[in-house]
């Protein structure tokens, strides 16, 4: 008897766990603003405050780097996804990410959601602007599905190119929340194929590092 009472209290306990509410607030541009929001508890996360011990060491460590650049060589890391590892991203990612939510039937709220992104398109007009016109309709046929499957009060949304830029540049304020149990069933859907992709985008980068060069007479 003694079990099944504690077995209904943890039970009782997670369901209530599920349905609190979370959420994060994000301003992006020049710098990164981050806010979370646990419940009734608000946190601030970025940018954080450093204590002035750490940022001694930190503008010290800056002046030696900068010193010995001549002597270090940079070590090679992930490049930028190119556009096409963003459409298979997409390719990828939409199809569970659209069944989690129409599972979830609404459970997730972006507000304020404002967004504009700047293509660069100074290294390569053709590619800027074909990911223009993408972006554009991308925008056109999945926000009005996204307005169906979440609640998305007020959307604001503006993609723009510039030729004489050569990055591409995003600012916009989003906000997102959604009860717990809500977001641990769109990652049990999503989880498994976001992870897969990853893992290819990772090989496909390493491919040029790990082949070896031609023998020599």
């Amino acid at each position: 008897m003694i079990a099944l009472w504690i077995i209904g209290v943890l039970l009782a306990l997670i369901v209530l766990l599920c349905w609190n509410r979370v959420g994060v607030h994000a301003v992006f541009g020049d710098e990164l603003l981050l806010d979370a929001r646990i419940g009734v508890f608000h946190i601030h996360i970025l940018p954080g405050k450093e204590p002035d011990k750490e940022k001694k060491k930190r503008e010290k460590k800056e002046t030696d780097d900068t010193e010995n650049t001549e002597e270090t060589e940079k070590k090679p890391g992930l490049s930028k996804p190119s556009t096409e590892d963003i459409r298979d991203a997409v390719s990828t990612l939409w199809p569970p990410l659209k069944l989690a939510l129409e599972r979830t039937r609404r459970g997730l709220r972006i507000h304020p959601m404002t967004l504009c992104v700047t293509l660069g398109g100074g290294e390569d007009p053709a590619a800027a602007a074909q990911l223009y016109g993408e972006l554009h309709a991308g925008v056109w046929s999945v926000m009005p599905l996204l307005e169906r499957l979440l609640v998305i009060p007020e959307p604001h949304i503006h993609i723009g190119i510039d030729f004489q830029a050569d990055r591409t540049v995003f600012e916009g304020e989003v906000g997102v929340s959604a009860r717990i149990g809500t977001l641990l069933a769109v990652a049990a859907t999503v989880g498994f194929p976001a992870l897969k992709w990853i893992l290819r985008y990772q090989k496909k980068q390493k491919k040029p590092a790990t082949q070896t060069e031609p023998a020599t007479a």
